[in-house]
């Protein structure tokens, strides 16, 4: 089975669908990489105006599979792992990306919306940045872009409590666009991309570039601060707890002696 699938239309608007609902669309290195060329080959596509992400069954993303470290084999892209791949791919994407979030947005399943351009979230969606809570730092250049979109004192609140955000303060903040019913998501997402569809691929392309130029060195630098950040956290006594009592199902202990 294929980690997404993708539809595209006659309107030039193409749908990828996380598919591993199963996994509440928890990436893997196979959905990292699937997902990397799908974006990859709408850029180079004509065809394709728009791109709309989507996870299939209730979740859009419940963040990294957990059960899918360590068996990634080496990589002869030039990137150290498929989610540096991805990311590669995204922070240069440019045509019009939007999203269409119900359910779980975890970790990346949250940070990959701030790279989007438009972003619809249905009334049962339930977002969190889960980094401190997992003894780490922000990833995907979210250090940077969530500060950008909500505000240096709202980025601290949402980034150091770790708290859920559900779909009215999501818009609020400014996280998402627009909030409507579960069941019409899917279609007010389109429905907006075919609008933003009818324009002129050149334009929209052109357009595009012109918006991430003013955040490009913002974003790289907040990737290299991340990875830096990362490297010292990953595998610490606190991740390795964090880790634990996640998969022990249990409440993390931080206070405990050293």
């Amino acid at each position: 089975m294929e980690p997404i699938r993708k539809d595209l239309d006659v309107e030039g608007v193409l749908l990828v669908t996380f598919d591993r609902p199963e996994k509440k669309n928890a990436f893997n290195d196979a959905q990292w990489d699937a997902t990397t060329a799908a974006l990859r080959e709408a850029r180079a596509d004509t065809r394709v105006h728009a791109v709309v992400l989507r996870g299939a069954g209730k979740d859009f993303s419940a963040g990294v599979d957990l059960s899918s470290f360590g068996q990634a084999p080496p990589r002869d892209d030039g990137h150290p792992t498929a989610y540096h791949a991805f990311m590669a791919e995204l922070i240069e994407f440019d045509k019009p990306l939007l999203a269409a979030a119900t359910g779980v947005g975890i970790g990346i399943g949250c940070t990959l919306l701030l790279h989007c351009d438009v972003v619809y979230v249905g009334e049962s969606v339930r977002l969190r940045l889960p980094f401190v809570a997992l003894g780490l730092v922000p990833e995907a250049a979210s250090s940077y872009l969530l500060e950008a979109v909500v505000g240096a004192r709202q980025a601290a609140e949402l980034m150091l409590t770790a708290e859920w955000i559900d779909a009215q303060r999501a818009v609020e903040v400014g996280i998402a666009t627009r909030c409507v019913a579960d069941e019409e998501l899917l279609a007010a997402t389109l429905a907006k991309a075919r609008e933003i569809a009818q324009h002129p691929v050149g334009a929209l392309q052109a357009t595009k570039r012109t918006l991430l130029v003013a955040r490009r060195d913002g974003v790289r630098a907040a990737l290299a601060a991340e990875a830096k950040g990362m490297q010292q956290q990953v595998g610490s006594p606190e991740n390795v707890e964090a880790i634990t009592a996640f998969l022990e199902k249990r409440k993390p202990n931080f206070r405990r002696p050293a």
